[in-house]
This record gives structure tokens, sequence and C-alpha cells, in this order.
């Protein structure tokens, strides 16, 4: 299928040890022969054990300018000594590789579209506007200037409301602000948007779509060359991480016509070209399926979607940007994608049509058991870190009675 005199270099930015997306990426591209160079920080992240990383590199630094992630990838593409296909897999490299597309020709293999629709997209202001100049439904979003305006916007419409940051790959490591989150009342909603000088970015507030059964979907895939969308697929997510409003913990292949016309008809308006993930809620009240998250890259299950000829949509880039035809396999509806660290229950089940893990492997067994002890290190380090704030909280003592005169009449005194 791919091409393997070509290597591949995997590149993200986001610090995330437990980002099974780069696993994954690392897996499709190496069971295929495919010589894979991580350039990400994988310092105790298990993707480092992997038997099919042929070299990991230095990445750039969270908040790198398009310069110093230029000057990495032109490091890398001097060690690697041939042109590679290039995977970026957060948002910020997606939008740097789109940016630096003509410096960095010659060494990598990217998509050909105009510069900007990365960015475009990936910024939730920019996104809401698109949704409106094609058609697609979007939850109704505001961009308040003031904290005031933020909390009336709360209030017009309609608590809970969710909030976002427009630009969430600017969000400073350490600063404990969320890229969503639901706000119940204006207060948070004005105390939120006060750091929106510590965030980078404007903050949005959209009217809020209560999740339920059957209502959270995605869709992954690959728009080659021509502009067709090839592998991929609609997914339903039945469990997120956090719950209700997180990653996909455990999601399936499920068929759904409107969720791919969707697709196709926002890829095709961008004239969009390369690897997306599109994350949909669909509203109770109206059946309309409604358009939460542009991603331009590989989304962190995209392996659900590997099809009866084994093609994903990390395959396909491969394969379409080295000249090589893209197989046309059956879509295997059904497949299950369980996160185990997430969802071990669910990981555990019977699945009758077929699952992949995020980190389990029986071909690439040192991640997955390399990600049961990171992950025990993490949360026993998050119990401890919650059990010592609460023992730094002084017990509080009851305030001691006061006397308060007696409100009885001589009436009550004498009969009593």
């Amino acid at each position: 299928m791919l091409d393997t005199r070509v290597p591949a270099v995997v590149l993200r930015i986001d610090r995330n040890p437990f980002h099974h997306g780069t696993l994954g990426a690392v897996r499709s591209l190496g069971r295929a022969g495919v010589d894979v160079h991580v350039v990400a920080d994988c310092a105790g992240s298990p993707v480092a054990r992997s038997r099919f990383v042929r070299r990991l590199h230095a990445p750039p630094s969270p908040d790198a300018s398009a310069d110093e992630v230029l000057a990495v990838l032109r490091r890398v593409a001097a060690q690697v000594g041939r042109p590679a296909v290039l995977v970026p897999m957060d948002d910020a490299t997606a939008i740097a590789a789109a940016r630096l597309r003509e410096e960095l020709t010659g060494s990598y293999l990217l998509p050909v579209m105009p510069s900007a629709v990365p960015e475009r997209v990936a910024d939730k202001a920019g996104l809401a506007a698109v949704c409106a100049s094609v058609g697609v439904p979007h939850p109704r979003t505001e961009v308040p200037d003031t904290p005031a305006r933020a909390a009336e916007e709360a209030l017009r419409l309609g608590l809970p409301v969710v909030a976002k940051w427009s630009r969430p790959w600017l969000l400073p490591a350490g600063s404990g602000l969320r890229s969503t989150q639901v706000l119940h009342t204006a207060r948070e909603a004005r105390e939120l948007h006060a750091r929106t000088a510590e965030a980078g970015s404007p903050l949005l507030l959209q009217a809020y779509l209560p999740p339920g059964t059957d209502r959270d979907w995605f869709f992954h895939g690959y728009a080659d060359r021509t502009g067709t969308v090839r592998a991929g697929g609609p997914g339903r997510k039945h469990l997120s991480w956090p719950r209700g409003a997180g990653l996909t913990a455990v999601g399936r292949w499920t068929p759904n016509s409107e969720v791919i016309a969707l697709a196709e008809r926002i890829t095709g308006e961008l004239g969009y070209r390369g690897i997306f993930d599109l994350d949909f809620r669909r509203c109770g009240a109206t059946g309309r399926y409604h358009l939460l998250d542009f991603n331009p890259r590989p989304g962190a299950q995209f392996r659900l979607f590997a099809d009866s000829a084994g093609l994903d949509v990390v395959r396909a880039l491969h394969a379409d940007l080295t000249g090589r035809p893209l197989p046309d396999g059956d879509p295997v509806t059904g497949r299950a994608f369980v996160v185990e660290n997430y969802a071990p229950l669910a990981a555990l089940r019977p699945a009758p049509g077929g699952r992949e893990l995020a980190w389990w492997a029986g071909d690439d067994r040192a991640p997955g058991l390399a990600m049961w002890a990171l992950w025990a290190r993490h949360v026993s380090g998050r119990l401890r870190r919650r059990l010592g704030a609460a023992a730094e909280v002084p017990a509080q003592r009851p305030a001691p009675r006061a006397v308060t005169p007696s409100l009885t009449t001589d009436n009550e005194k004498a009969s009593s």
C-alpha cells in the first residue's frame, strides 16, 4: 500500500505523555514498513517504547514561533537524509506546517491547500464564521469584549453556557485554564473573561447543547489532492473523558449519512486538503447535527477507522502524497475503539464487531505495559496532591453560641 522508501516524521508540540494518537500514527505507518521518526517530548511517554519508532527527536518548545519550528524541522530533515511525509499531530503543528509549506518543500511532503485554512478552522471564532458561510449548523456563539459583557451574554444565551478559548493551543502550561468548560453562572463568565490576557486569545461563549444518548458524533477523514474525502468515516461517542465534554474514551464506527454529508460540504467549500477530525453534537430539540470542532490533523482515535483494506487516514496521507493509489476498502461498521486507562471495563468486555485498544497491541506490547505504570504514578500523584491540599486546610471549629436574652413573656414564664 505504501512506498516504504519514503519515511514519515510525526510532529507534536503538546507535552501530553498520554497522547495515544501519536502511538496510533507510529504503529499504523511502522506496520506498513515505513521508517517513522517522532518529533515530540516522549520523556516518560509510552510512545518512546514502541518498536515501530525509528528515532526520537527533540521537539520545539510549546510556545515556539514559526521560525523555531522551521529550525527544528530542518534539523530533523538533515538527520533523516531524504524527503519525508510530515504528520502534524496537534493544532499548533498543523498550523505551523501550513504556514511553512514553501520553506519545507524539498524536505517534506505536505498537502497543497491555502495556507490560512488550518488556522481558520482551528480557531473557534473562525470556525463559527465558516459554518455560517457554508450553511453548516453551529451553536450560537458570542465573543464578548469585556468581563461585564461576558456576564450579560451568558444570561442572554441561557445558562449553562459553553466557554471556549478561541485559540486553545496558546494556553500557557500550568495556568489551570481549560480549552473548553461549561459555566453555570454569569459570575463564572465574568471571572473567566478577566483572564483573557493570560489565555492569549479571546473567550467565546456558546449556547449549550445538552449531551445525551446518540448525540455525540465525530468524523475522521482524508481529503485527497482532488478534494475527495477518502478513508475514515463517522463514529458515535459512547463514553468521553471527562464525562460529557471530553475526548473519546469509547467510540464505535457507525453509519450516518447526515454526518458524512456535512463533512464533505465544509471541506469542499474550504478547499481543504489533508487529514481532518470533526466533532458534532445532535440537538435533542431539532435533531440537527451541529459542528463543534474542526481539527486540521488526525484525531486521537483515528485508528478506529481502519477499513477492510487496512487503510486509515494516516496511511491515506502517506499514499496520496507519494503518488500511490488509495485502495477501495469497505467500512468495518460496528468496530470499536477503547482507551483503556479511561475505560478499563469497556476494554474487557466482548467486542463482536471488532475492537482496537489505544495502548495495548499484541505486536507492540511495551507501550501498553509502560502506560499502566505511568498511569498508576499519575493517579497516585494526583491523589497525594489532593490529600495534601485537604490536610493544609485547618479544621473549622464551631463558633461559640452567643447568649441571647429570653424572648418569653411574663405570662409564658408563669405557665411553664
